[in-house]
């Protein structure tokens, strides 16, 4: 699935993703070095150790980073104000929520409408009802618990209007039931979403996962294989430690 962008059989994305000789550099850590990745599938897992490279990857797919060598390639904003095309929940939902309360924070992910404050926390309040979730809307940020504030930047991005949504570590602070609401929601998400996490059975069954290794791809094709190829390598590293 790494194709070559200059391979005659395997057209440039259009409406995909994608990274061509990328290197990125972080002080003296070489993060990646010639790196290339087309993204065009509907659900793409990313999973290796901390620090192989899957919250720079994330980064650099949505501008937060740019590369030393190499091309990005991301859809660029359209020319009649749609929502930039990528948009990501941070691991950490204190590093992204800004506003006190959640119509606020929701609302700011309507500024490429131009809309009024108003017509912005107007819309929050009937997207939330629709949802069920009319009595979050004037709730404070920091009356909620993490859990809580995971599922606002989740929120966050389905009202932007992204093409893309790219979730690092979505469930770590999900209780059980927070987990399977998530999972759900992801299932029938029409966005493409790229999920980074630990937790393997939440990628398993999607039709690619990308498995990072100290910012290589170590393996990259169908879910259930990926998966059990990072396990079994899991596995052998602790057994050699024991």
């Amino acid at each position: 699935m790494q194709a070559d962008f200059n391979s005659s059989t395997t057209p440039r994305p259009a409406n995909g993703m994608a990274l061509k000789d990328v290197t990125l550099q972080r002080g003296r850590t070489r993060v990646f070095e010639a790196l290339n990745l087309q993204l065009f599938e509907q659900r793409i897992g990313l999973i290796g150790d901390n620090g192989a490279g899957k919250s720079s990857l994330f980064r650099l797919l949505c501008g937060l980073d740019q590369p030393q060598s190499g091309h990005v390639h991301v859809p660029e904003l359209e020319a009649d104000g749609t929502a930039p095309f990528v948009g990501m929940m941070f691991q950490n939902s204190d590093e992204q929520i800004i506003f006190p309360t959640v119509e606020e924070e929701l609302a700011l992910s309507l500024r490429h409408l131009r809309w009024s404050r108003a017509q912005a926390q107007a819309h929050v309040r009937t997207w939330l009802a629709a949802r069920g979730l009319a009595d979050w809307a004037p709730r404070a940020i920091g009356s909620l618990s993490q859990g809580q504030r995971q599922h606002v930047c989740w929120l966050a991005l389905l009202i932007g209007g992204h093409q893309t949504l790219l979730l690092d570590e979505p469930f770590s602070s999900l209780d059980l039931p927070g987990q399977a609401l998530l999972r759900q929601e992801i299932s029938v998400a029409p966005q493409q979403i790229i999920v980074s996490t630990h937790v393997l059975d939440h990628v398993r069954h999607f039709e690619r996962v990308i498995w990072l290794d100290k910012g290589r791809v170590r393996a990259d094709g169908l879910g259930a294989e990926v998966c059990a190829q990072y396990e079994a390598d899991v596995a052998e590293r602790a057994t050699l430690v024991s």
